[in-house]
């Protein structure tokens, strides 16, 4: 079973890994492209009470290949 933490209004932990929020009119530039200027872009998101939840960015390195 997955289990949310929030740590403060705008930061949540799912399963241990941090998770940033964000409003839909302010979301990085990188949002929504694979790679972008040879730098990686945020392509996995998920929603949730109304904010759009990014991986943190200390945890990013787990996931780029």
């Amino acid at each position: 079973m997955n289990t949310i933490k929030f740590t403060s209004k705008t930061t949540l932990k799912l399963n241990n890994t941090k998770y940033k929020a964000y409003l839909i009119g302010d979301l990085p530039p990188r949002f929504g492209f694979k790679e972008m200027d040879e730098k990686e872009g945020i392509y996995q998101w998920f929603n949730y009470k109304g904010l759009t939840w990014v991986l943190d960015k200390e945890h990013w390195s787990k996931f780029l290949n």
